[in-house]
Formats: C-alpha cells, sequence, structure tokens
C-alpha cells in the first residue's frame, strides 16, 4: 500500500517586510496579497519556499544538491546541467525542466515535475495596511522618500511527498529535517530575515493520498489553535493513529484534547520530526 506525507506548518509570529526594488519617490506593493472572505491576507509563494529548502541541502552536506547559490555573485550553478534526480536530492524532490531544441529542431525538453509539493504560505493575521518609510542612504528629498509594507504575522503552508515516488525514497526523511531548519525563504523576503521553522507542525503519514489537513491552524486570540484538525479527528475522517502533533499548539486546549483523542502529541517540534521519521516506509529504491 502506498504511504504519503503531509505536513501543515505554521510559523512563529513576526514582522514580514521585502526591501527589495525600492526606488527613488517610488511608491511599491512590495507585500503579495490574497483576499480571504473580507479581508486581505499576505502570501508566501511555494518557489520562495524552495528556495529555502534549496539553502538548507546546500549547506548541510546530508545530501549532494546540483544546483547551488553563490551570494558573492548572486547567481546560481549547476553541477550537471543534463540533471539527475538519481544523483542529487534537488533534482529529486523539487523536479526541473531543460527547455531545449534537438539538432533536429525537435522538442527536447528534458523535465521531471517535483516529487515534493509545496503550497502558498498564507498568513494567519489579515494585513490592514502597516508602512514603514525611509529615505535613499538617508537623504532628504520629495523624490527620495520610499515606502516599505510590513506586516506582524504568523504563516501557514501545506507540503505534500509520497515517498516512494522518489528515486530515493529515504530523501523523504531528509525533507522533514529541512522543513524543521528552513532559516528563511527567498523571493519576496529575501532581505528580511523571518524565521521560517514550524512554531507547531502537524505531521500525517497514510495512504489516503487526500492531504485533510491544509489549514489546520487558526488565529485564537493571541495564540494558535486547531480547530478543523480537531473536528476532523472527532468525526473519524483523519484517524488519529495518523496524525503526529507538535509544537506550542501542544500547550494549548487544543493539544489536550487531541491527546484524549490518542493523536501522538509532543511539545517538541524536533521530537515530532524523529518520531515521523521513524514511522516512514522507505520502499526500495526504484
Amino acid at each position: 500500500m502506498t504511504q504519503h506525507l503531509f505536513a501543515t506548518i505554521v510559523t512563529a509570529t513576526a514582522v514580514a517586510a521585502n526591501n527589495r526594488g525600492e526606488g527613488d519617490g517610488s511608491t511599491l506593493s512590495t507585500l503579495q496579497k490574497i483576499t480571504r472572505g473580507n479581508d486581505q491576507y499576505t502570501t508566501i509563494s511555494a518557489e520562495a519556499i524552495r528556495w529555502g529548502l534549496r539553502e538548507y541541502f546546500q549547506n548541510n552536506n546530508e545530501a549532494a544538491t546540483n544546483r547551488t547559490f553563490d551570494p558573492d555573485t548572486d547567481k546560481y550553478s549547476f553541477k550537471d546541467e543534463s540533471f539527475s534526480a538519481t544523483d542529487y536530492i534537488d533534482d529529486d524532490l523539487f523536479g526541473y525542466m531543460d527547455a531545449k531544441k534537438g539538432s533536429d529542431n525537435k522538442d527536447a525538453t528534458t523535465k521531471r515535475r517535483g516529487a515534493l509539493e509545496i503550497s502558498r504560505a498564507i498568513s494567519l493575521d489579515p494585513y490592514w495596511g502597516d508602512i514603514a518609510f525611509g529615505s535613499k542612504g538617508g537623504e532628504k528629498g520629495k523624490t527620495s522618500i520610499h515606502q516599505t509594507e510590513v506586516h506582524c504575522t504568523a504563516y501557514q503552508y501545506t507540503v505534500a511527498l509520497t515517498p516512494e515516488s522518489l528515486k530515493d525514497p529515504a530523501r523523504a526523511a531528509l525533507a522533514l529535517d529541512a522543513i524543521a531548519a528552513v532559516r528563511h525563504v527567498g523571493g519576496n523576503h529575501s532581505r528580511f530575515l523571518y524565521d521560517f521553522h514550524p512554531e507547531s507542525i502537524v505531521i500525517r503519514i497514510t495512504p489516503d493520498p487526500s492531504p485533510w489537513i491544509m489549514d489546520s491552524f487558526k488565529r485564537m486570540g493571541d495564540t494558535v489553535g486547531c480547530p478543523k484538525l480537531l473536528r476532523l479527528v472527532e468525526v473519524g475522517d483523519v484517524a488519529a493513529d495518523e496524525l503526529i502533533v507538535a509544537g506550542e499548539i501542544a500547550d494549548t486546549p487544543y493539544g489536550e484534547k487531541l491527546k484524549q483523542l490518542e493523536v501522538k502529541v509532543y511539545r517538541g517540534v524536533k521530537d515530532a520530526i524523529a518520531a515521523a521519521k521513524q514511522q516512514i516506509t522507505i520502499p526500495q529504491a526504484a
């Protein structure tokens, strides 16, 4: 039976902003936004999160990466431009596409769909238009002032992975390690430190091909709750023994209720990651 790995992560609350691309006298919308109900929320692309995961693999020698980033030149380089999901963890997890024409002018594109699927991260809190002002180089003048949108919030996103779809299924465990240790994301937040490690996490290891646990977390006053997840377990749509829940959510009433329903609940995220890695069944590599 095929085993699937899903995880929904909520980060700590911090100030998100993007200082890229500001110019003299410009007024920029520097945070991407999405409308949900009657409110606007800020969002971070899946590509930006992948950037953070790639950085983790590049800086940790647990597995070889094909693509590496040089911050001094602000450029990527490849060890093998023909790509190899067998040899490189990033080609295996994130996929690739090399669009080109053959000598006969026919399509000779080489591509692989990324095995690790990542959703957009959405803020838990509505964005109310907070703006910080500054000036270029400290200069003062009507053409030197710029503004930067800022948002104090936590972000939530989901990942999905089927270990047997990897060329090396053991890399599923390394993906969990990376999720627990992302320092920051790229793209829209590339110049602003924002810790993207999980403050709370729910992991589901299951034969069910549908995640069910997306959007599990919700802002509840000054903390975070998971009423949707609790209901799913109560009504039996998600089996308690398929779940591992950890982080600050464990110290809330929701954590206590999930324990009573026999969900595995850990106060420490790293302990939960270790437990999930032991629960993953690694099939023989393709």
